[in-house]
């Protein structure tokens, strides 16, 4: 791996606008050391069988694509594992499909983790969702509930290249791996990918940047495979929820425009419920909102796509923490962050067996 700097700074925008000095605070004095805990061998990580995986602890994509096999193995009553095509390097994105088969057509909710390839809790969270569902599922009435009358397809890692990247070259790699002919700088941000107002405010045309958006919409082989996918079951999909780190925040559409979306209350009803949930694990709390005005503007993203493409609850998630570790959110996080997520996720789930009514004739998708 490379060598990172030694220092984290944060810096304020207006100061470096408004005067020749800026303030800075050093959060992590020794980054090199902090990735290294992270990304080091362990010898003693347990993760031959289903039992004795770690959930604790960042896993290499190889492991992750193993544990998934493993549970597609073990439990075949709840659990359908397929690939919905290959990544720019030609690795495969797998998908779990949970739920019991109990109806052929049930409701569905989308969840993907790892777009953003250093934004590890991510599939840490992805990981925790499908080992929670499945063990809790004989004694929790709720997630009993959840997994008879819906679908989850979860997508551990959707930037399988990117993220195997960040573990063995550059832990700080945000894009796809995609080469571009024109320059030699690569990858492509795949939530500025979509086609929805693509590479208008809040991406880049330039591909050095971090917010690229690539050649043309779904040029990325993993933003169009997804995007396929989702179209094909768009009738049934009924809620898209994106992980992401870093700002404790829970997001919807719109993120490319200052508007209020056609189903708002419905919308804003969900998120207040999932982060009041998600406070009550253990205090934590979260900002909720639309995108742009909640976060910033940006274009292309797959929040934006799926409510467009007739997914009426489109979420992004923006886990642990507010810049303190940032994108090195410690392995001693990872129960706690990914426990009252669950609880977020859960009541997002709930919401969908409720009707909430809206105006259908302003928002013709549902």
């Amino acid at each position: 791996m490379t060598t990172q700097s030694a220092t984290v700074c944060l810096t304020c925008r207006s100061c470096l606008s408004n005067s020749p000095f800026f303030m800075h605070r050093v959060f992590i004095s020794n980054l090199q050391k902090e990735i290294e805990k992270q990304t080091g061998y362990r010898s003693s990580r347990k993760r031959r069988s289903e039992s004795q995986y770690d959930y604790e602890v960042y896993h290499t994509l190889e492991e992750i694509q193993s544990w998934m096999f493993v549970i597609n193995r073990t439990h075949p009553d709840l659990v359908d594992m397929f690939s919905i095509g290959k990544s720019y390097e030609g690795k495969p994105l797998y998908v779990l499909q949970l739920g019991k088969r109990s109806r052929p057509h049930k409701k569905a909710v989308w969840i993907d983790c790892g777009v953003h390839a250093r934004e590890w809790i991510g599939p840490a969270f992805c990981q925790w969702f499908v080992k929670e569902a499945i063990n809790s599922y004989q004694y929790d009435s709720v997630m009993r509930r959840l997994l008879n009358q819906l679908n989850f397809y979860v997508m551990p890692v959707f930037n399988v290249d990117g993220y195997q990247f960040s573990w063995t070259t550059d832990r700080f790699w945000r894009k796809t791996r995609s080469k571009n002919h024109k320059f030699h700088c690569r990858g492509v941000d795949a939530n500025r990918n979509w086609k929805v107002k693509w590479c208008d405010e809040g991406a880049s045309f330039h591909p050095c940047d971090d917010t690229y958006c690539g050649p043309f919409p779904e040029s990325e082989p993993e933003v169009k495979a997804v995007a396929k996918f989702l179209r094909k079951h768009k009738k049934r999909i009924k809620a898209y929820i994106s992980i992401h780190a870093y700002a404790q925040m829970l997001l919807y559409p719109y993120s490319y425009k200052y508007a209020t979306i056609p189903n708002f209350d419905c919308v804003e009803s969900a998120a207040h419920n999932a982060v009041t949930a998600l406070y009550s694990a253990y205090g934590v709390k979260y900002r909720y909102g639309p995108a742009s005005t909640t976060l910033y503007v940006s274009s292309g993203s797959s929040i934006d796509w799926a409510y467009r493409n007739g997914i009426p609850y489109a979420f992004a998630f923006e886990l642990r923490d507010t810049g303190h570790f940032g994108f090195l959110l410690p392995e001693s996080l990872i129960n706690p962050t990914c426990t009252e997520t669950m609880r977020a996720v859960k009541a997002i789930a709930l919401g969908l067996l409720k009707k909430c009514e809206t105006d259908r004739s302003r928002f013709p998708y549902i």
